[in-house]
């Protein structure tokens, strides 16, 4: 099986695992149900629960544990772009090709739904107790609250709303980044080394991998903005310029953005290869991820 392939066949597994997770649409409330549903299952890489799922791997590990904290990360991945499409956000109609959660459930069901997947997230990852019995576990949900929350992913998404129209310098710019995008990215491979059995140190340089990881994603992310179209993006380009953010193509150049991601890739994929165990994919998906045109 070739790199495409392997990863169609990763995408489906993490898609039968959220469904096994996402609640059943019933009762007075499943209209919120039926936006969190509609929400996790828009679509998208999984890139996240795939980087958990693969490091776990790299460290040996084999059992179901980490499938209830997989679908936890992209129930708080979810929750967070539904409130960024949001009008008081980013104000976005379409994401990963189709029309938002607000668009579809309005306004207040898009923020309830966001804040529901946020809540329900906890409610999945608790039931890793009921599948092993890991001493990784507890730390395992401390780095899951951590990363999402404001010393981590919200506190990332306060800098960068309160930097809209100002000119940011490259210190807070680089904050915003490791926060706002690298912040998931780094509990989702950290979590995967702790539930596998990865020692303190390991840990810690899974987490400087991810941090690269998670820089040089979103300085792609910055390059396709001005680079792709809607068609092939999903959704609408340009949109940083709308909304008169500083990125890295407008702090730097394009060009300048584009040898950042190459020599922050390249250090991410080094410190992978210095682990003993051994995991082609996951090496092949930090390239894929990185130099996406998607």
């Amino acid at each position: 099986m070739n790199f495409k392939e392997s990863m169609e066949a990763k995408i489906q597994t993490i898609e039968n695992i959220l469904n096994q997770y996402l609640p059943k649409e019933e009762g007075f409330q499943k209209i919120v149900m039926e936006a969190m549903n509609y929400s996790v299952l828009a679509g998208g890489k999984r890139i996240r629960p795939m980087l958990m799922m693969e490091t776990y791997r790299l460290f040996g590990g084999k059992g179901k544990v980490i499938e209830p904290f997989m679908a936890a990360m992209e129930m708080i991945h979810t929750y967070s772009l539904v409130h960024d499409d949001l009008p008081a956000m980013d104000n976005d109609e379409y994401r990963r090709g189709r029309k938002t959660t607000h668009i579809v459930y309005g306004h207040a069901m898009g923020i309830l739904a966001g804040d529901a997947l946020l809540n329900y997230a906890f409610e999945t990852a608790l039931q890793a107790f009921e599948i092993e019995n890991n001493d990784g576990i507890p730390k395992a949900l401390m780095i899951l609250a951590k990363k999402a929350g404001i010393y981590g992913m919200i506190g990332g998404q306060v800098v960068d709303v309160c930097a809209v129209g100002e000119s940011l310098d490259r210190e807070r710019l680089d904050f915003i980044y490791k926060l706002k995008t690298g912040a998931l990215i780094e509990a989702s491979m950290m979590i995967g080394a702790i539930l596998a059995g990865a020692t303190e140190e390991e840990v810690a340089k899974v987490e400087k991998a991810a941090a690269d990881i998670g820089l040089a994603f979103q300085i792609q992310d910055d390059i396709l903005d001005v680079t792709s179209t809607t068609e092939i993006l999903g959704k609408p380009v340009f949109s940083d310029e709308k909304n008169n953010k500083t990125t890295y193509v407008t702090f730097e150049g394009l060009e300048t953005a584009k040898t950042h991601v190459a020599k922050i890739s390249k250090a991410a994929i080094e410190t992978i290869k210095s682990f003993q165990g051994e995991n082609e994919f996951l090496i092949e998906l930090v390239k894929y991820l990185i130099h996406r045109e998607k």
